[in-house]
């Protein structure tokens, strides 16, 4: 909001998506994280607050801008530190338009310009080759874990695509979340923005009920003792078709809630599919 009041209340959206990226790349710690999408770097997560700001009707959304409603002085609420990389974004970038902000991320983080539609338009070959050589081309079979627990949906999601992960297999029992984005159908869509394909595969899932009252590692392990000799012992027909999934795509995700891999049934899944017999690849969390 204090970025767009800054530039009188009215900001095209692919704009005020770069000014903000701009922002959060001069402090310390980010208040966002940003992906490579259709048109560069992009927020989801921004872009969810920027919906609850306008259902609370402190900003109009039209078809191709952004207007403050609010009379709020969010540049005056803003840490100094912070208002201090406002103004100096305004001086640097303020006069920009979408093409030439674009080109500037597109040059300075080619990263985030692999998955984007405009760049052949706007970029030289030899600034196009930077961003090819900003693609993960990585084409080793492995098969990864990850959780998303103390992590942005856009690390995640970034974590994905530096790892050129191919699938993401889905291994809760039920893909419900609290946190933005990391429930079903958003993953969905998010994974698919980026050319990730989604699987669900709840058969390989622990029941909630199971699940309550781990309080200590040892809660764990007698949980993961259960689920190995009587779950996995159960699903040995999805263990393989994940790994028809891993040999068909080379490098496909196994995906849950817990950061610490030893807290997590994935890792007991993990270990069953390595141990099927046409298992011969690397695993590896990430």
């Amino acid at each position: 909001m204090a970025i767009i009041q800054s530039f009188g209340g009215r900001l095209e959206k692919i704009k005020l998506q770069k000014l903000l990226f701009l922002f959060v790349e001069k402090q310390t710690k980010p208040d966002y994280d940003f992906i490579p999408y259709k048109y560069g770097c992009y927020s989801f997560s921004a872009g969810a607050d920027i919906r609850t700001m306008a259902t609370k009707q402190q900003l109009q959304e039209t078809e191709s801008s952004y207007v403050k409603q609010d009379p709020v002085d969010y540049i005056k609420s803003l840490k100094e530190g912070d208002r201090k990389i406002l103004l100096y974004i305004k001086n640097l970038y303020g006069k920009m338009d979408n093409a030439a902000l674009m080109k500037h991320t597109y040059i300075n983080y080619p990263y985030y310009a692999i998955n984007s539609v405009a760049a052949e338009n706007i970029l030289t070959p030899d600034q196009l080759v930077k961003v090819d050589n900003a693609r993960s081309k990585a084409e080793e079979t492995i098969l990864f874990t990850i959780g998303y627990e103390g992590i942005s949906l856009e690390e995640y999601l970034n974590r994905l695509v530096k790892n050129n992960v191919q699938v993401l297999v889905d291994v809760r029992r039920n893909p419900l979340s609290m946190k933005f984005g990391f429930s079903k159908s958003l993953l969905i869509k998010y994974c698919n923005s980026l050319g990730i394909e989604y699987v669900h595969m709840p058969e390989v899932g622990i029941q909630s009920d199971l699940r309550q009252e781990l309080n200590t590692q040892a809660d764990y392990d007698k949980l993961f003792v259960h689920y190995q000799q009587k779950e996995l012992t159960q699903t040995l027909d999805i263990q393989q078709k994940i790994l028809s999934l891993l040999i068909e795509n080379k490098r496909i995700a196994l995906t849950c809630f817990e950061k610490d891999i030893c807290q997590c049934h994935r890792k007991h899944l993990a270990e069953a599919i390595c141990a099927l017999p046409k298992f011969n690849y690397k695993l590896k969390h990430i």
